[in-house]
């Protein structure tokens, strides 16, 4: 159905509204963090970067990026593997307790995150250990891996149970079939995974405000520092993590571009 002028003017002016309703706040977190005033006010009378050097250069936040960096990276390693099992079980294969199954893995997601972060910290602390970035890993998990399993379960619902029976009958292994069959069919829903769960590990508060313990993440301190001590430093360190979450999407995007072209075509 091939739409009028004026329908496509009204979709791409709604488009462009949306889009400046979702990146218009990162446009003045910008702005302040180039500026020369305590705080932030319209017209920018002098700017200033000399805030991101001394972000890149601060022991503070090279710490803090340190500890996002690990409890973001494992997060993501083990929800690919969970959400590839899981997806496995989920939308794969028939067994017994598929049904409930199904509908445990994704409870974790309706809660919500502050209410999930106080009854990991009551469990932690019912268990005995001492609530670290270690701690931190375990409760993003619990809300992560779920998510995980649901996207790489949507690639695994449009898979063809054909093109494992013509392996098997072709004479490979169950494990010949998993290596050349579904692994590679299963890929992109995995890589897909691993970019939301870093950027949903990355950049959250509640459940780390709630188990990280003495360590403390990005997301905690800026919001520490936005209640007391303000300084540009803030929205400087804000742009940038973002900067990094884009250019972590962008690597993605360029790497699912990269496979794609070098997958051999028949």
């Amino acid at each position: 159905m091939k739409t009028s002028r004026l329908a496509s003017a009204a979709l791409l002016a709604y488009g462009i509204l949306i889009l400046a309703f979702l990146y218009l706040p990162l446009v003045s977190v910008g702005l302040a963090s180039v500026s020369k005033a305590r705080y932030l006010s319209f017209p920018i009378r002098k700017y200033n970067t000399d805030w991101y050097g001394e972000a890149l250069a601060s022991d503070t936040v090279q710490n803090l990026l340190w500890i996002s960096l690990k409890v973001a990276g494992i997060v993501t390693v083990s929800s690919m593997v969970v959400g590839f099992l899981g997806a496995l079980a989920f939308a794969r294969y028939s067994w017994r307790f598929r049904k409930p199954f199904q509908k445990l893995i994704l409870l974790p997601i309706f809660f919500p995150q502050t209410v999930l972060g106080l009854a990991l910290l009551m469990w932690i602390n019912a268990l005995g250990i001492v609530p670290s970035w270690k701690t931190a890993i375990i409760a993003h998990l619990v809300w992560i891996a779920p998510i995980a399993t649901l996207i790489v379960s949507i690639r695994a619902f449009s898979f063809d149970p054909a093109l494992e029976e013509a392996a098997r009958d072709m004479g490979a292994t169950q494990w010949q079939v998993l290596r050349e069959v579904t692994i590679p069919l299963l890929m992109p829903g995995v890589v897909s995974a691993g970019l939301f769960a870093f950027l949903l590990s990355w950049g959250n508060f509640p459940l780390s405000l709630f188990t990280t313990g003495a360590d403390s993440t990005l997301p905690e301190w800026l919001f520490a520092k936005m209640i007391s001590g303000y300084s540009p430093l803030v929205p400087t360190v804000g742009m940038l993590t973002v900067a990094g979450s884009a250019a972590l999407v962008a690597l993605g995007l360029i790497l699912a571009w990269a496979l794609k072209r070098l997958r051999p075509t028949t």
